[in-house]
């Protein structure tokens, strides 16, 4: 018991230095490769000194070397599923980084005119609104990110344009089969299918972007001021191949979930395919040019601008996560939910609202695991749990648009935090409150929806 909580104390004391991150000094990516590695040493650790208390003579020979190549093995399994969001999360950003060193992104800054901070916010909100269902949030927020960069030259100006886009980008992820992670997951397990997932979380999911709006929109005042660009900077593509470059760019983050449906291969694979296939054309592009342009336009120099702590910082704080699934206390908190609430909608409230706090893909996964899918036809309480029934609908909504309260609570919020440097604490102090307006109004909207339409 003791191993356990300590573990639990692990984790909150490194969250906590990631909140403190500018406080403190310490990169958050720091932080979270500690309480990765150290919560895993605790659990394996912990096991052999609980076995090392049997009195068995052979427990050594069995008891130690049996639970340590479990462990072991737990690790691998879950290093395999970072693995594959960190080769995605690679993918995207080295796509996107190649589309803006070919100026690709100025073709649509400069069809966005307004400067107003009102009109700019409600132009990007719905952007990444729509573009997170055909994407998915995480690689919607890394493009976005790299547009606001074209767009708004303050800085915490582009920090509050990024957590909206990161609410935007999970909202829009939530009511798409192939916008986030976890609705993935429940479109594949057979929870849910594409057309329920679309029309029935739809009107809460752009509930929860239009409530921050509104407010947002009322409390707002002022222009954006636009980064000055040095004419005297030298150009080194064409507007044709900017064009070329920002079509194949979007068109390969696009293939992504087609590329998947084909093959039945992990999305990574698909997002490395566009990688090959845009770096291959650039470099045909690009061959007869002089060494200057292939300096600044080839993929091998381009490559080496990606954020490397933001991919730390993802393999960091989603290994300790893992551990904390792996050592039993989220399927331990996942009882715990059902036992004391016993509702389905605070059920899935509470479960977005701790998605916010750990990784809302093991929170799902539990939920999974804990109901099996109930046979058609089923009535009662047993009927909000079969395929399309309540339970998983309200689960996509929950686990997918929770996380918005907290900058670390999603993958897109990881991945603003990264790229932008966004402190911990301003997000909580200036974005969280909308967030969970926006998210309580969702909510609203989907049981009103229940009540009309069911």
């Amino acid at each position: 018991m003791f191993y356990f909580i300590l573990i639990v104390v692990i984790f909150v004391l490194g969250y906590t230095a990631i909140a403190l991150e500018h406080p403190i000094k310490v990169d958050k990516a720091a932080s979270a490769l500690f309480i990765g590695v150290v919560c895993w040493a605790i659990y394996i650790l912990s096991s052999d000194i609980i076995l090392g208390l049997d009195f068995s003579p052979n427990w050594a020979l069995h008891g130690h070397g049996d639970q340590a190549h479990f462990i072991v093995g737990e690790l691998e399994h879950h290093l395999v599923e970072i693995a594959e969001i960190l080769f995605f999360l690679m993918g995207a950003m080295t796509i996107v980084e190649i589309v803006d060193q070919h100026e690709g992104f100025k073709v649509i800054t400069d069809r966005i005119n307004t400067t107003n901070k009102v009109k700019l916010l409600w132009i990007m909100s719905f952007i990444t609104f729509f573009m997170s269902a055909a994407l998915d949030n995480l690689t919607t927020t890394i493009v976005m990110v790299a547009l606001l960069r074209k767009l708004i030259s303050d800085k915490h100006t582009r920090w509050f344009y990024a957590s909206m886009v990161v609410l935007a980008a999970n909202a829009g992820g939530a009511w798409s089969p192939i916008g986030d992670v976890t609705t993935i997951m429940l479109w594949i397990g057979g929870q849910v299918t594409t057309i329920s997932i679309i029309t029935r979380v739809f009107l809460p999911s752009l509930a929860t972007m239009l409530a921050p709006l509104l407010i947002l929109s009322f409390t707002m005042k002022g222009n954006v001021t636009r980064p000055q660009i040095c004419k005297t900077e030298e150009v080194f593509t064409t507007g044709k191949e900017q064009i070329f470059i920002l079509i194949l760019g979007v068109s390969m983050l696009l293939f992504v979930p087609v590329f998947k449906t084909i093959t039945h291969l992990p999305p990574y694979m698909g997002m490395l395919f566009g990688l090959s296939i845009l770096w291959i054309t650039t470099e045909i592009m690009h061959r007869r040019k002089n060494d200057d342009c292939k300096k600044r336009l080839s993929v091998m120099n381009i490559i080496r601008k990606i954020d490397t702590p933001t991919i730390l910082f993802f393999l960091g704080i989603l290994s300790a996560v893992a551990a904390l699934q792996s050592a039993g206390h989220l399927g331990l908190l996942a009882s715990w939910l059902d036992e004391k609430l016993g509702n389905i909608y605070l059920i899935n409230l509470a479960i977005g609202a701790l998605s916010s706090i750990v990784d809302n893909v093991p929170l799902v996964a539990g939920a999974m695991g804990m109901y099996p899918i109930e046979a058609a036809g089923s009535v009662g309480y047993a009927a909000h749990f079969m395929q399309d029934g309540l339970f998983w609908e309200f689960l996509a909504y929950c686990a997918g648009t929770g996380g918005s309260m907290l900058i670390i609570g999603s993958a897109a919020g990881v991945a603003a935090m990264g790229l932008e440097k966004i402190d911990f604490i301003w997000y909580l102090k200036r974005i969280s409150l909308l967030a969970l307006i926006g998210y309580l109004a969702g909510a609203g909207v989907y049981y009103l929806q229940v009540q009309i339409l069911h």
